[in-house]
């Protein structure tokens, strides 16, 4: 189908959801990196994430699901077909020991209301700066915590196009990893089993997890977080320290001085930088130690048309 056909049909069918063609992505990631995507789509509802899936399946179009941006690097090429952008569904509630979450929302913004609840449990997410959809995608964890300690439940919506509730075990959480990554399902709603616990408590242990991550890390930049996964045995940012080369960089692409697991976009970095310092820190580390790093960030899109 030719863009615009396709643009009408959007517009048809949508009812609750924004539209946007040929959009920069850079706009929404937090690395401030990403070409334009054919068509960012925000919708409202979950039945009209139901006709978005239907109607690229039917006509063959690529869907890309999308969250904050946080954990993830678009090349500058952009991304071709249909992007759903997941943030306008971001309400969180609770009901005794349980908090359900829209996947939109941040995990940031869940942990803060389950202080707010005097439930205990999501506090090592305090830091965390993605969705909750992407928490599960990746089973995102920090401090000693994981999504999988406290995940019951999520609703889902499968290849075919259908909503269902599937337990956190059918989700095969993982390190890094899950079957929502493997069979491209797309969360909906993330419900966390919680325990009672002392708000103040709650609290420090929030604070103390903040403050940490704030001298820590080189939030004064935009970045993707950590970028690689922790080999066995080893810490990925150490071994990028060992090896010399924190500050390297190319273009506006730098390995963080603050932090080696980190790499920064000091100045109007494009995803060539990036990949470029990527695959820089990958070869000299396997040079220095032999350890291959695997990525942690999700890297898509496709390069520049010539």
């Amino acid at each position: 189908m030719e863009k615009q056909e396709v643009f009408r049909h959007l517009n048809t069918q949508l009812k609750n959801s924004e539209i946007k063609q040929d959009e920069f992505l850079k706009d929404y990631t937090y690395t401030k990196i990403g070409g334009q995507a054919d068509f960012l789509i925000f919708p409202k509802n979950y039945e009209d994430i139901q006709t978005v899936v239907a109607f690229a399946k039917n006509n063959e179009i690529p869907l890309t699901i999308m969250g904050n941006g946080s954990n993830v690097l678009i090349r500058d090429g952009g991304i071709r077909g249909l992007v759903l952008n997941l943030t306008q569904l971001k309400n969180i509630e609770s009901d005794g020991h349980y908090i359900t979450a829209q996947s939109g929302a941040r995990i940031i913004d869940a942990s803060r209301f389950a202080l707010e609840k005097s439930l205990t449990g999501l506090e090592f997410a305090c830091g965390i700066p993605g969705s909750v959809g992407g928490a599960l995608y990746m089973n995102a964890g920090a401090y000693g915590g994981e999504v999988s300690d406290v995940l019951e439940s999520a609703l889902i919506i499968d290849e075919d196009g259908e909503i269902s509730k599937v337990s956190a075990g059918q989700l095969e959480l993982s390190y890094r990893t899950s079957s929502i990554q493997k069979r491209g399902l797309i969360v909906l709603e993330a419900h966390f089993h919680l325990e009672p616990g002392n708000g103040q408590e709650i609290k420090s242990k929030m604070d103390e997890l903040t403050f940490l991550r704030e001298s820590k890390q080189p939030l004064e930049y935009p970045s993707c977080g950590s970028v690689f996964k922790r080999p066995p045995g080893y810490y990925a940012g150490k071994l990028i320290q060992d090896s010399g080369l924190q500050g390297y960089r190319v273009g506006g692409a730098e390995v963080s001085k603050k932090h080696a697991g980190f790499i920064v976009n000091v100045n109007q970095a494009t995803a060539k930088d990036y990949l470029s310092v990527i695959e820089h820190v990958q070869e000299s580390v396997k040079d220095h130690f032999g350890v291959t790093l695997e990525t942690e960030v999700k890297i898509i899109g496709e390069e520049p048309r010539e």
